[in-house]
């Protein structure tokens, strides 16, 4: 079962380092201010802990802006399920 949630930024883990395209992440910046997050970024639950593998771009601008926690896209999963995420 999938919900929306808002999560504090700190709560969620990025196991996986990607590059960001500045540019990208600026457009985001201008629009969420504008407009708000239009499209949740979606997250893991696994044991009680949020792990972040999508919405790089959206989570960084959010970040930047200063704001303190994300609308996101919540599946519980077990550990097997983050494992095959991290392999």
């Amino acid at each position: 079962m999938v919900q929306i949630k808002e999560i504090p930024l700190q709560q969620i883990r990025r196991p996986l380092y990607r590059q960001n395209d500045p540019q990208k992440v600026k457009a985001l910046m201008v629009s969420i201010e504008a407009i708000g997050l239009q499209e949740p970024i979606d997250v893991l639950e696994v044991d009680g802990e949020y792990y972040g593998f999508s919405g790089c771009h959206r989570y960084e601008a959010c970040s930047r802006l200063g704001h303190t926690s994300i609308r996101a896209r919540v599946r519980r999963a077990p550990r097997s399920v983050l494992k095959m995420h991290l392999a």
